[in-house]
């Protein structure tokens, strides 16, 4: 059937209009693997709240941005789910990052 994008599941990379900031995919394509591990309460205890890393470990990693599969509220660059790295699913990728200089 399709989303609303034309794309029955995922779309290509860049196929869809940038966001204000210049730049693409950020949210509701696929979710997105990060190096951050998963801690339900980290946030709360974290004293960086620039740029907190999450957890020194763990079992579960986290992803975020939403995908093409999750409910409408779920498709923004905030949210935040955990999920075991050794699973992989057709709704997921990388997040690319890099340290501002």
């Amino acid at each position: 059937e399709g989303g609303k994008d034309g794309y029955e599941y995922t779309a290509p990379v860049g196929s869809l209009q940038v966001n204000s900031v210049d730049l693409y995919d950020m949210n509701g394509n696929v979710y997105e693997w990060c190096w951050d591990w998963y801690n339900k309460n980290y946030y709360e205890k974290s004293k960086d709240s620039w740029n907190p890393k999450g957890p020194d470990s763990g079992s579960l990693r986290v992803l975020r941005g939403g995908s093409w599969a999750a409910l409408p509220f779920s498709t923004r660059c905030a949210e935040r789910i955990n999920y075991p790295p050794s699973l992989g699913t057709n709704g997921s990728g990388f997040r690319l990052a890099r340290a501002v200089r």
